[in-house]
Order: structure tokens, then C-alpha cells, then sequence
């Protein structure tokens, strides 16, 4: 693949598998021979709360992602790739799950969940490589909703530039979950990477 030195921002809320995405991916770049340091910052990880972590893959200091440098930035959430959007230049990859999780806090207020559409259009204007896929329906596609980080993990492995091979990333999936879910895992995978391809 073609560069070593990649940043990847993971957002999205707490309960959609963030962490365990991020650990499969470092673990991946690991076994291929790369450094790869990671930091997490969880909200408050139960569900609804925001949750990402930064992945640098390549020979840096910092775990932390400086703004305006990521490569990909991948949300679990329509709303988190919007909070997470500082990290972004107009070349980022941006992939995100386009189901909202509507917080109980705006379900008890007289505010409303911003149209996804409008946000994936307002994206599109503004960033040159933008990819809104329906990931939960992956996921229940490939026979379960739980596989949607591993839906969204297939679709980041088709930039071009990310340093990871999709049979690296399956082999690290298989290190990290349950060998009862691995055909389901491996159908999400092919099911993100062919809504992006």
C-alpha cells in the first residue's frame, strides 16, 4: 500500500463498538509491521454518550490527531462525524453510518435531530471524498445489526491509501471476536467494502 504514515478519527456513541474497531485496526497494523499508537477519549461510554479515539498509524510522538491533518475520519453517527468535522481537511476520507441515535436528552426537548440528508449534502459541498452509507442496514443484511462496526471497518479498507489490507484487518477480527461470529463479521466487512468500492 501506498502510505505508511495514516491518521484515522473513530466517532460515535457509546454501545456501537468504537473501541473494539479501533483495537482490531491497531492490532492489523501491528501485524503488518507497523508502529501505531491510539488514544481514546470516552464520553460518558454508556449508551448515547460520545465516544472516539485517534489511530495514527506510522512513526509518530503523539497519539493525538493535530486538527485539520486525519485521513479518514469514520462516524458510527451522523451528528458525531459533524462534532468530529475539527479533525477534517477538505481530502479526508469521511465515511459515516447515516442511521441517527436520537439522544434521550432531544427526544424530552422541542429540539429536533438535524435531516441527514441535509448534513450529507452540506458534507458533500465541503469535503471532496464523503461517504454516507445505510451501515446499520449492512449490518442487518449480513444477519445482524451488532456487525455494524464491522460493516463500517470493510468500508474504510477501500481508500486507496490506508495502509491495511482487507485480509489483514479480517485476520485481526478474527483475533478479537467470538469464531461464532466470524462469517457473520466477514459478510459486514464485504457488505461495507462493496457499498464504498
Amino acid at each position: 500500500m501506498s502510505n505508511e504514515n495514516y491518521n484515522i478519527y473513530i466517532c460515535g456513541v457509546g454501545g456501537q463498538g468504537i473501541i473494539k474497531t479501533s483495537v482490531i485496526i491497531g492490532e492489523a497494523a501491528m501485524n503488518q509491521g507497523l508502529k501505531v499508537t491510539m488514544s481514546e477519549i470516552h464520553g460518558m461510554s454508556q449508551r448515547e454518550g460520545s465516544v472516539s479515539t485517534e489511530l495514527r498509524i506510522g512513526d509518530y510522538d503523539s497519539s493525538i490527531i493535530p486538527n485539520h491533518t486525519a485521513d479518514m475520519l469514520l462516524s458510527f453517527e451522523p451528528i458525531e462525524v459533524v462534532k468530529g468535522l475539527n479533525k477534517a481537511h477538505k481530502d479526508t476520507k469521511i465515511v459515516f453510518n447515516t442511521t441517527p441515535i436520537i439522544p434521550s436528552s432531544l427526544s424530552s426537548s422541542d429540539k429536533s435531530y438535524p435531516s441527514v440528508d441535509k448534513i450529507t449534502s452540506t458534507l458533500k459541498e465541503n469535503f471532496n471524498n464523503v461517504h454516507a452509507i445505510d451501515g446499520d442496514k449492512l449490518a442487518i443484511d449480513a444477519g445482524n445489526i451488532v456487525s455494524l462496526n464491522m460493516v463500517l471497518l470493510g468500508a474504510i479498507v477501500t481508500d486507496d491509501n490506508f495502509p491495511l489490507s482487507k485480509e489483514s484487518v479480517i485476520e485481526s477480527m478474527k483475533n478479537n471476536l467470538n469464531p461464532k461470529f466470524h462469517e457473520l463479521n466477514i459478510k459486514a466487512i464485504e457488505n461495507g467494502f462493496n457499498a464504498v468500492k
